[in-house]
């Protein structure tokens, strides 16, 4: 009885962890009827419940389920969510200005960047148009440059990103000490002559639109102001299981401020060869392959669990972490009895 309400006590811990991080402008991709077949119900439920949450432990909920397909799934890239529960898919012009805008719950030391990246292979195009080596620090907190900043759009892009869902805007939030992945995704084309075009699916597209002035973060002390002028939406049609918010098709893009924060912030300038390592100022380098590559090369992690394989008790870590190693311990120990 005394084993019992200890395990209880453990697991009402654990159901106060919520998700931590997702982008809430511009408007991204989120759950609908074609993520739940390729990647099962409870991935679903668990998505529609609370979609700030990390790949690691949706994955650990879906792939015990007999209507998980891995493949099809693809939560690698944009956290398995599909282009075709998409209703927004943004028009851009070589060099515009996007701002961005991240909701934090709860901070976790790590690396970030948002690039460019080609759906079909789940690779980066060029360099991240942004990169932190220190992001949502437990120690600073969320700095400000975090979750509000501006990327812009890389003049090379050539046809690559012409028609609706071939590339998208990643943010990607990778926290190691705890093994957790965070991703959102942003459909955009990009018209091949350095235009305007309108997205490849067959939606109206606002013509109205708001330019607002913001600074974007710089390495050096030096800073830099460029124009951003909002990006123009192009509405698709939205399938009818979608569980997907009524999205506004004339996002408004408002002003916003560089944080003086510890953290540095990394704009990378425009590549002109192929897909490279991200580069920082400093000896930190992010990698500019999504975090999809980096779990298949590691051997620490459990495929099936997720579970670390040697255990050490996190004395200096946060309370959100104790409590992550708590819920790793308490179900390595109900899987060996």
């Amino acid at each position: 009885m005394k084993q019992f309400t200890s395990l209880a006590a453990v697991a009402g811990l654990v159901s106060l962890v919520h998700g931590h991080g997702f982008v809430s402008s511009p408007t991204p991709r989120y759950p609908g009827s074609a993520f739940e077949a390729a990647c099962g119900q409870q991935a679903y439920d668990t998505e529609t419940s609370d979609v700030y949450g990390n790949i690691q432990g949706m994955l650990q909920v879906a792939e015990s389920q007999s209507d998980y397909n891995a493949a099809e799934c693809n939560a690698w890239l944009c956290k398995g969510f599909k282009y075709a529960d998409n209703n927004v898919t943004y028009s851009y012009t070589a060099g515009e200005t996007v701002d961005f805008e991240v909701t934090i719950h709860a901070p976790h030391t790590g690396v970030a960047n948002v690039s460019v990246v080609d759906t079909s292979t789940n690779t980066v195009i060029g360099s991240p148009l942004i990169s932190w080596s220190v992001y949502a620090s437990v120690s600073t907190g969320v700095a400000a440059n975090n979750t509000a900043f501006s990327v812009t759009i890389p003049d090379d892009l050539g046809d690559q990103c012409t028609t609706g869902g071939d590339c998208v805007l990643q943010w990607y939030w990778y926290a190691e000490s705890i093994d957790q992945t965070y991703e959102s995704c942003v459909d955009f084309t990009v018209d091949g002559s350095g235009s305007s075009s309108s997205s490849g699916s067959t939606g109206s597209t606002s013509s109205a639109s708001t330019e607002a002035t913001s600074s974007t973060a710089t390495p050096s002390s030096t800073s830099s102001a460029s124009t951003s002028s909002s990006a123009t939406p192009t509405e698709t049609p939205t399938p009818a299981e979608t569980s997907t918010p009524a999205e506004t098709t004339t996002p408004v893009v408002t002003p916003t401020e560089t944080s003086a924060a510890a953290e540095t912030t990394t704009p990378a300038a425009v590549a002109t060869s192929a897909p490279a390592e991200t580069p920082t100022a400093s000896a930190d380098v992010i990698p500019s392959t999504t975090f999809a590559t980096q779990l298949r090369a590691s051997g620490s992690v459990s495929s099936s669990t997720g579970v670390a394989t040697s255990v050490s008790i996190p004395t200096n870590a946060s309370a959100e972490e104790k409590l992550n190693w708590v819920e790793s311990v308490f179900k390595y120990l109900v899987g060996n009895n």
